[in-house]
């Protein structure tokens, strides 16, 4: 197969290949170059003709959760669900994505092991959808965010049996709740610390061991300083709500951001597109000082991440494009935006060597849309061709 576009964005920002040809064989990129070469090269196959069009890579959600319908109520739809008619939700969810070119995404809480399956399925052939990461139910003490995933377990020890069956279930990295949330009914409040250090640790500790990554859901800053103290790998949320703790001043946050900084520990902000449809929460000073704090941690080196909460009210799974407006709120050019949906959250996902640029050798996830996106973003909202792998999921093969 190969495809015809105007120009390729190697790694969405640039460089670009004008009059580009990309090649592509058993799911890989096997030619990126000229037209005219490549197609030399490449006689007697499929041609994609997309010339006047703009391929870029697929893009990488970081944050998701296919097991939540994105309604007003996700976690009482999530405990009513029969397993076999939620298995089966989560993978039209995973469709819905990839046909929108997310060609990645990280499940950070699902139930029963279901998103597993998704995936399994999906590696298989059986089920179109993106490369999923899934991390299992995410592990939380009794009573706590999400404790109805079945991921409950208490104090260290407790927390390092749980980490330990997650290696054992085929996870491919740890979700643990370090402080409460606004999901849960009659659950601890965002701000408040869920585990200390020491419970955090373990967690890391275990889990690097077997070689897996942990993604660590923080609102408050108690529970941010301490999963940067405890090494974890990625920090969701980081919203830092107002609550009774007594050091939390802009000084003191910003001094625990730039620990983040210093110990590359990424932070994914999980600003979906849904938002725009939410005028009562854009008027939130709350949230202007998030987005606000998102340009400042870019500027010390906070490793960004895209990401989205889909599933969570109002996060639906086909306006993964609509999130990336907010990183421009924050002050990243266009360029910078496109990199970050792109190759910088492929890396800080762990997958940078398969996905992430149009690079000979990488898979052949791909996004073609109709103008150029560093010139105009919203273009990324209709892909007119999407392939995963290698696999045409949206436009003709």
């Amino acid at each position: 197969m190969v495809l015809l576009v105007d120009r390729a964005l190697v790694r969405g920002d640039g460089p670009e290949v004008v009059g580009a040809a990309i090649a592509v064989r058993g799911g890989v990129i096997t030619a990126i170059g000229g037209a005219r070469d490549v197609l030399a090269d490449h006689r007697g196959g499929t041609v994609l003709d997309h010339r006047g069009h703009t391929a870029l890579p697929g893009f990488v959600d970081a944050h998701v959760h296919l097991v939540f319908d994105g309604g007003p109520d996700p976690v009482g739809a999530v405990r009513a669900a029969d397993p076999r008619a939620l298995a089966a939700a989560s993978a039209a969810r995973a469709e819905t994505l990839v046909r929108h070119g997310v060609t990645t995404a990280r499940d950070l809480g699902d139930r029963d092991g279901i998103v597993r399956g998704v995936r399994d399925g999906i590696n298989a052939g059986r089920l179109l959808g993106p490369r999923l990461l899934t991390a299992g139910s995410p592990i939380t003490p009794t009573g706590g965010h999400c404790w109805f995933l079945g991921g409950v377990a208490d104090g260290v020890e407790q927390v390092r049996a749980a980490v330990l069956a997650r290696v054992a279930e085929g996870a491919d990295l740890v979700k643990v709740m370090a402080t409460g949330g606004t999901l849960t009914p009659g659950g601890p409040p965002n701000w408040a610390s869920q585990y200390g250090v020491a419970e955090l640790r373990a967690a890391v500790d275990v889990a690097h061991a077997h070689g897996l990554p942990v993604a660590a859901h923080a609102h408050g800053l108690a529970g941010v300083a301490d999963a940067i103290a405890a090494g974890v790998d990625t920090i969701e949320h980081c919203t830092l709500p107002a609550g009774p703790d007594t050091d939390a001043s802009p000084a003191r946050a910003d001094a625990v951001l730039r620990a983040a900084a210093k110990a590359g520990i990424g932070v994914c902000p999980t600003l979906h597109g849904g938002l725009a449809d939410l005028p009562e929460l854009l008027a939130a000073p709350g949230f202007h000082a998030l987005v606000a704090r998102i340009g400042r941690m870019r500027r010390w080196g906070v490793p960004l991440l895209a990401g989205t909460d889909a599933g969570v009210p109002g996060a639906a799974f086909d306006r993964f494009a609509g999130s990336l407006r907010w990183f421009t709120e924050a002050g990243l050019t266009a360029p910078e935006v496109l990199r970050l949906a792109t190759s910088d959250t492929a890396a800080a996902v762990g997958v940078g060597d398969r996905t992430g640029a149009l690079a000979v050798g990488l898979d052949a996830d791909i996004v073609v849309v109709a103008d150029d996106p560093r010139a105009n973003l919203s273009t990324l909202d209709e892909p007119i061709l999407v392939l995963s792998r290698g696999r045409v999921v949206t436009g003709q093969a």
